[in-house]
């Protein structure tokens, strides 16, 4: 994996080097995609291309580059580094300036970065489920922008890795909001629930995935604002995203979850996420 793409060009890794000056090392001030990559093709790649465009927008950072041409390079990145099952990580940042807090002039380049790395399909765990710690959202209000401020979901997957936890599921006061990683979904009676797509919550491509699965197969959902009473009770409860795809959780902090196996509607969901991987051809 040792080519990466460096300002829109296709490079050794070892040709690279980023600013100490860069804002996203000293601000954090930049966005990100993480695109899951099988059988060598990548998936959902226009959605996840979509959303790093909307992310720039809405941080005033604007992509010197189509939308078509970066989607070839990042294809040509996978080609050229021969994988075949990983993800592609990718991050724009406003560029090197010298720190201030205000943004550099208009004429500063962002800088772009992106590299390939192999991970295998957490099999195991999606077949047997994992746990989730409960943890309130201190988060800032606007995680619809996949930003590098990551800072709070960090502190958040540190403690549920701590507590021998897969994810942590926030909450503010008592609404449900996200995973630290991940959308987490509810399973209450026959009907598939999770928080609307607002500032709390990022817009997950795999959430996105799975409720179209849900209206081509007649699978209810709801959009809808749940609590952590919801989900304690919750008949089913998983989370996902690019790299958990839809991972079944049996028990939140010391309750364990309905049987305490994945659930019907989950394994569904898993089997049709599936096609939609086999579809890529």
């Amino acid at each position: 994996m040792g080519k990466i793409i460096f300002n829109g060009k296709i490079v050794d890794r070892s040709e690279v080097s980023i600013d100490i000056e860069d804002r996203g090392y000293q601000f954090g001030d930049g966005v990100y995609e993480v695109i899951r990559v099988y059988n060598g093709k990548l998936f959902t790649k226009i959605e996840h291309v979509n959303r790093l465009y909307e992310s720039a927008e809405k941080v005033a950072i604007t992509i010197p580059y189509e939308k078509a041409e970066l989607v070839q390079t990042l294809e040509e990145l996978v080609a050229i580094n021969n994988l075949v099952t990983g993800i592609i990580y990718l991050q724009l940042t406003r560029g090197n300036f010298p720190r201030q807090h205000g943004f550099p002039s208009s004429d500063v380049p962002p800088t772009y970065v992106a590299y390939t790395r192999e991970m295998p399909i957490p099999q195991a765990s999606l077949d047997k489920g994992v746990r989730g710690l409960l943890i309130e959202d201190i988060r800032w209000l606007r995680c619809d922008i996949k930003s590098l401020n990551l800072l709070g979901n960090i502190l958040a997957k540190q403690k549920a890795a701590e507590a021998g936890c897969y994810e942590a599921i926030q909450h503010r006061g008592e609404e449900i909001t996200e995973g630290s990683s991940s959308n987490v979904f509810i399973v209450k009676g026959n009907c598939l629930m999770t928080h609307p797509a607002t500032n709390l919550i990022l817009n997950g491509i795999t959430r996105r995935v799975i409720l179209k699965i849900c209206k081509e197969n007649d699978i209810t959902y709801k959009e809808e604002v749940f609590t952590v009473n919801d989900l304690m009770n919750a008949n089913e409860v998983f989370v996902s995203s690019t790299t958990s795809e839809v991972m079944p959780v049996v028990q939140v902090n010391d309750k364990i979850i309905a049987s305490g196996t994945p659930g019907p509607i989950t394994r569904k969901l898993q089997q049709f996420f599936k096609q939609e991987i086999e579809n890529l051809g």
